[in-house]
């Protein structure tokens, strides 16, 4: 059993030995292997840099020649204009100067990643290819040897092994001899101590062998291990280390070179930057603005004032606010001074609102809308400018009428007489008829309504705000319908609203059974309208409008002289030529019925808008359509003045206003407040009405008002609700007038 175990234990041992030593011989076909990819790694490591280089050479010198393109590009144009001391142009040179030195620092990085630093790379690659295969071989050099160590050790062992096993097998049988020898002790004594002797020298001798072959084993395992840690430990790091001598301090070499390249490259950017940020530091607005009108003072430089040049020996020179016209100027004093204030403030609210975005414009540009904060910023420029020339032209008004309205006297009051019949001699309707029919039958060449509104308008009306924008009273209006289709001429005998008169010529035109342009030409007239020319565009309207008939033409021709008469007082009024035209387009051009108004009806606005700024060119002349022409002035005909007496001095304009005053305290706030129009209507044009009235105009004026006020009071909320809302976008217009169209 014993001898048994100790049969398993060396077979175990043997076994251990053997697999370790196998695993050795993997281990080191593996480091051979790990050696081979290393070079590979390295080669491949050395080949892409050396790639890298070069390419980025080609890259770099690509890169400077396109700088350096862009920069005499810009350069040749700043040669072929004037030199220009502008902080702006400062900044621009030293950019350009910028460009040009960054151009050259990667033209020489190309020149060193092309030239310089490829040459020791394809050296070291060499090199390190020539010391991996002698270190390859050195280390299967000593990889022999330490297996020869191994192999030494496994056969010591082996020895060592058997000369034991023979050992414990003679041991073995001198003591079975020995309990032999004690059994047999009386018989056979001798025969058993000679075997016992023999058997002695037999386990003497196989010790001495087993000894030695025991000593041979420990010193080829001291060997081997010995071997083991040296080539571990020491000789795979030598062999890395002679394989890799020169690599890394090559490498080392061209990045420091690359560097060097790379940081004097930088150091001359920072310091082009650096003088970049000092010209950009220079910038300054107002010193450019001042250079600007500086270099170009002839272009800039105001011109000399505008002389008065009267006509053939006119000695007057200044406004005057004689006789009848001092009512007319002290309305529109009022008008202005009303409009002047309310412009003046909207102005200054601009201008702080200006100012505040300038302030903050550095933020404004950060954030992501900045083209929205820019646009708006714009648009508060234009507005404020805008605005500021209204001031500058309404505050010039108003100067000259406060010196006349101070030295003007008092004023002739004259009335009209009415010369209109209640029973006309035809049979046509004014209103809701046919305009060609009705001219022809009553032989008017401009219909009684258009020609007594637009005088009535233009005597009175041409600076009053939102004029045929704001609705006048439903009940006034149609008072005013039913006497004009009864022949008689109303605002001949009294002063009417006039957003009612205005309402009135609106309503006759809306009402027309064919529209005052003939619907069969509205496709030609919007089509013509696009024309982007506007002597040609002009012309192929003319050519249109020409064909119609004559008292059409008559109608057209003053309707839109006086239209754009009103036009011209913009500053006042608020009613440019595209606000006219949102008023008048749909009751003068109509759409055949199957079209779409809403979309129809831009095309129509910006078509009556170029006819108001056009109109001397589109209408035919005197010359060539007989009939009655606008005039600009016009005054009452001097057949409906029938008495001239004067004011009494105490009876003023102020006197009357205090008086009805007193009057009108008897009225709670609410009914004020919904009479609002009306009371600054009397407060504006209290002066117009004593001018068209009669002597006891005066004794009457408390009356009057009171009878506004009445029907004021008894109109239907709705009117009200439409005329406090048609407020609103009279407001709103002072900032925009519509959108832009094609007439602009």
């Amino acid at each position: 059993m014993t001898s048994h175990v100790k049969l398993r234990k060396e077979r175990v041992s043997v076994v251990d030995y053997d697999t370790q030593i196998k695993e050795v011989r993997c281990q080191l076909v593996d480091q051979l292997k790990v050696l081979d990819l290393q070079l590979e790694q390295k080669s491949q490591q050395l080949q892409d840099l050396t790639d890298y280089l070069r390419r980025r050479g080609e890259i770099e010198s690509e890169y400077a020649r396109s700088l350096e393109k862009l920069a005499e590009r810009f350069t040749s144009r700043i040669k072929r204009k004037e030199p220009s001391s502008h902080s702006v142009a400062q900044v621009w040179l030293a950019l350009l100067s910028q460009t040009r030195q960054e151009s050259r620092d990667h033209n020489g990085l190309s020149e060193s990643c092309s030239n310089f630093l490829i040459q020791p790379l394809t050296y070291c690659l060499e090199c390190t290819q020539r010391l991996a295969k002698k270190s390859k071989d050195i280390c299967t050099q000593l990889q022999d040897g330490l297996l020869k160590v191994t192999t030494e050790l496994q056969t010591a062992w082996r020895t060592y092994y058997q000369y034991h096993s023979d050992y414990v097998a003679a041991e073995g049988k001198l003591r079975e001899a020995e309990k032999q020898e004690e059994k047999h002790k009386q018989s056979a004594a001798k025969k058993l101590e000679r075997l016992i002797e023999k058997r002695q020298g037999k386990v003497q001798e196989i010790h001495l062998k087993c000894s030695k072959a025991r000593n041979d084993y420990l010193l080829n395992l001291a060997a081997a291990n010995s071997s083991m840690n040296k080539y571990y430990l020491q000789d795979i790091s030598t062999l890395i280390d002679c394989a890799d001598v020169g690599y890394h301090l090559s490498l080392d070499r061209v990045m420091q070179a690359y560097l060097s390249r790379r940081w004097r490259a930088q150091q001359n950017l920072s310091t082009g930057l650096q003088q970049l940020q000092g010209a950009v530091s220079g910038l300054d607005q107002s010193q450019d603005r001042d250079t600007l009108l500086q270099d170009h003072y002839n272009t800039f430089s105001m011109p000399l004032r505008f002389p008065y040049q009267p006509h053939d020996g006119d000695q007057v020179s200044e406004v005057s606010a004689a006789c009848e016209m001092r009512c007319e100027l002290e309305t529109r004093f009022k008008q202005i001074q009303t409009r002047l204030k309310a412009v003046t403030q909207e102005t200054e609210e601009v201008k702080y609102i200006l100012q505040s975005l300038q302030l903050h414009l550095h933020v404004f540009l950060s954030c992501h809308n900045a083209a929205n904060s820019l646009s708006n910023n714009a648009f508060k420029v234009k507005e404020y400018l805008v605005g500021s020339s209204l001031v500058s032209k309404l505050q010039a008004k108003h100067d000259l009428l406060k010196v006349a309205v101070e030295k003007g006297k008092t004023p002739s009051v004259r009335v009209r007489r009415n010369h209109s019949s209640a029973n006309p001699l035809h049979n046509h309707k004014l209103f809701n008829g046919d305009m060609l029919s009705f001219i022809q039958a009553s032989g008017q060449q401009i219909p009684v309504v258009v020609e007594s509104c637009i005088r009535f308008i233009n005597l009175n009306g041409l600076h009053h705000e939102g004029i045929f924008r704001v609705p006048g009273s439903q009940m006034e209006v149609n008072n005013l319908k039913d006497a004009f289709e009864r022949g008689e001429d109303p605002l001949a005998e009294r002063w009417y609203d006039l957003d009612s008169v205005a309402g009135v010529l609106k309503l006759y035109f809306r009402g027309l059974e064919n529209p005052l342009f003939p619907m069969d030409s509205t496709s030609q007239l919007l089509e013509h309208a696009q024309i982007k020319n506007e002597s040609e565009r002009a012309a192929q309207l003319k050519s249109v409008i020409s064909s119609y008939p004559d008292p059409v033409i008559i109608v057209m021709r003053y309707l839109f002289a006086f239209l754009h008469h009103v036009s011209q007082y913009s500053d006042e009024n608020m009613m440019q030529p595209y606000n006219l035209a949102v008023c008048f387009g749909p009751s003068l051009v109509r759409g055949a019925q199957d079209e779409d108004v809403v979309t129809l009806q831009p095309q129509i606005n910006a078509l009556v808008k170029g006819i108001i700024l056009q109109h001397e060119s589109i209408f035919p002349g005197q010359d060539e359509v007989q009939g009655p022409v606008y005039e600009k002035c016009m005054t009452l005909e001097q057949d409906d003045w029938y008495g001239e007496e004067r004011f009494d001095p105490q009876i003023d304009a102020c006197t009357c206003h205090l008086c009805l005053t007193d009057d009108m305290s008897v009225f709670s706030s609410q009914t004020v407040q919904r009479t609002k129009t009306v009371l600054s209507f009397s407060s504006l044009s209290l002066i117009t009405i004593v001018h068209s009235k009669l002597q006891e105009v005066c004794r009457q004026m408390d009356s009057v008002f009171k009878e506004l006020i009445s029907r004021q009071t008894l109109q239907e909320p709705s009117s009200t609700v439409s005329s406090s809302s048609a407020q609103a976008p009279q407001r709103k217009g002072r900032r925009g007038d519509g959108p832009a169209d094609p007439w602009d």
